[in-house]
């Protein structure tokens, strides 16, 4: 029998394969990916834990990205367990964590957008706070250093955040008192040499008198006006992240809809045999997913099977008897 006739008879067609291997694959290189950040992050925090010297006020970039990369393995190996065994169960956790987590990532882009200074001022304060615990958080002033040299900014909402500091602040003893670090300083040309010193007593001057020597606006404003001003990016970025979600949540969908037409056991891969109902089928060992591999695959259950043979054997006694 060829192999049309085949998913002719069975009610499979070229869709339930297509959807099968792209859902799976899919799942499979984004399994992979939350495998790599997950090396990565753990790569980071061996490299942090050997060398820090005081406690983080933050969360370490480092945990950050394990979290992500576990999340996103977990999701994905879900997504593809589910996806090579036509398992259901599998199948609608995998595409109900994608939408909830694409509905949070929505109204967070949403609220973002309707309430943009009210949200600013949130990332102004917390960049505040972590400018108090700047000399305390290795990670939190390695990220602010390269921002404030990145976007040419200085502080939170400005220069005067740095006041906060206990080493910046104009009553603290030593050199630092009513100054800026030196990631604030402009530069004329690149490459120059910067002066350390740029910053000393910064603080104490008015904002048209420091312009020339260190950055005067904040590092949130900057970085917003950054993707104000870069909207293809800025849409590329939110893409990047979205669209991915949206195919696995479509992809499932469709997968689901496809099995529920024609599928009635739990193996896909044995449909090309005598289809047998999923109840009566023997799903000893399948665990609680439903979704192990056996050996012999998923036969019917032997009670079945006893109760089906009394069934055929019992109209043949009546008739003897009849007979008789």
């Amino acid at each position: 029998m060829s192999g049309r006739s085949r998913l002719r008879r069975t009610g499979a067609d070229a869709a339930y394969f297509i959807l099968k291997l792209t859902l799976a694959i899919s799942a499979t290189l984004f399994w992979m990916l939350g495998l790599l950040i997950i090396c990565i992050g753990i790569y980071a925090e061996v490299e942090r834990q050997q060398n820090k010297t005081m406690e983080g006020f933050f969360v370490a970039p480092a945990v950050i990205l394990i979290l992500l990369g576990v999340s996103i393995f977990v999701v994905s190996f879900v997504g593809m367990v589910g996806a090579l065994r036509d398992n259901r169960l599998l199948l609608k956790m995998f595409k109900w964590t994608l939408v909830v987590v694409f509905s949070l990532e929505l109204i967070f882009i949403i609220v973002s957008f309707l309430c943009r200074n009210k949200v600013l001022l949130i990332f102004k304060a917390n960049v505040r706070e972590g400018i108090r615990h700047y000399y305390d958080d290795l990670d939190f002033k390695n990220i602010l250093d390269r921002i404030q040299v990145k976007f040419s900014c200085c502080g939170g909402e400005e220069y005067k955040d740095w006041s906060v500091n206990h080493y910046h602040a104009c009553d603290a003893p030593g050199p630092m008192a009513c100054g800026v670090p030196y990631t604030c300083c402009v530069k004329e040309q690149e490459g120059d040499v910067i002066n350390t010193q740029c910053g000393y007593q910064k603080l104490l001057q008015e904002r048209f008198e420091v312009d020339t020597t260190i950055h005067a606006r904040g590092c949130v404003d900057a970085i917003a006006l950054w993707f104000e001003d870069n909207i293809g990016p800025t849409v590329g970025i939110l893409i990047a992240i979205l669209l991915p979600q949206v195919l696995g949540i479509i992809l499932s969908c469709l997968y689901l809809a496809k099995l529920s037409r024609h599928m009635d056991e739990v193996d896909g891969f044995r449909m090309f045999k005598n289809p047998i109902p999923y109840e009566k089928l023997d799903l000893s060992g399948a665990g609680w997913c439903m979704c192990l591999p056996r050996e012999e695959g998923y036969q019917q259950d032997e009670e079945e099977d006893e109760v089906n043979a009394l069934q055929d054997t019992q109209p043949i006694d009546t008739k003897q008897e009849e007979l008789n």
